[in-house]
């Protein structure tokens, strides 16, 4: 990417989203602040979105069929990755990962159940590696009894884990929402992280 500066890419962002045409380095100086939409119809922006009513009513709810994932476990992949979120930090952790909030949550562990491993000596410091049919990353593991013994967790707030690694590309029909929650994967003891996982210092 060429910007020379973040302005650059606000112009982008204006010029692609009706929403945010109005938006500029320049008037964002000038007002101090833009709440959208700041369009030819609202030029200084919104600072109210919906008086009197929503701007497209109450709601709209529509059924729609269940469409089942095509992830599937088989030999190979026999057990199911899900991920989620913990409370101390925020999505991928950008924000949250440059406070405090890390002495609760420091890195991205793998909770595996005791039946998923065979000769687990201990619950710390056990490598593991994860293989999809997308990719394959290695995480710490966390043997616990508070996932199913078909299940494998974990959260994805650090860049180093690769949870977006092993992941596939199938998403919603409706919204386009990544599926992160069904992943089939297989598990393995290792003694280390993956070549790409010790690369990553040279990119900080």
């Amino acid at each position: 990417m060429n910007y020379k500066h973040p302005s650059e890419i606000m112009d982008e962002i204006a010029l692609l989203t009706p929403t945010f045409t109005g938006v500029s380095y320049k008037l964002i100086d000038q007002l101090g602040s833009i709440q959208w939409p700041c369009n030819e119809a609202h030029p200084t922006g919104t600072p109210t979105m919906h008086i009197g009513e929503f701007v497209r009513g109450k709601g709209k709810f529509l059924v729609t069929e269940y469409v089942p994932t095509r992830e599937k476990v088989n030999a190979k992949y026999p057990l199911i990755l899900t991920t989620a979120v913990f409370l101390s930090q925020y999505n991928v952790g950008a924000q949250t990962r440059r406070t405090e909030n890390n002495v609760w949550h420091d890195e991205d562990r793998l909770e595996i159940h005791p039946h998923a491993l065979k000769s687990v000596e201990s619950s710390r410091g056990i490598w593991v590696g994860i293989r999809s049919r997308a990719g394959e990353t290695v995480l710490r593991a966390r043997v616990t009894e508070r996932v199913q013994p078909g299940v494998v967790y974990t959260t994805f707030h650090f860049p180093e884990s690769g949870a977006n690694v092993i992941t596939t590309e199938n998403s919603d029909w409706a919204t386009n929402c990544p599926e992160y929650k069904v992943t089939a994967v297989q598990a393995t003891r290792v003694s280390q992280p993956s070549e790409w996982q010790k690369a990553v210092p040279r990119f900080h």
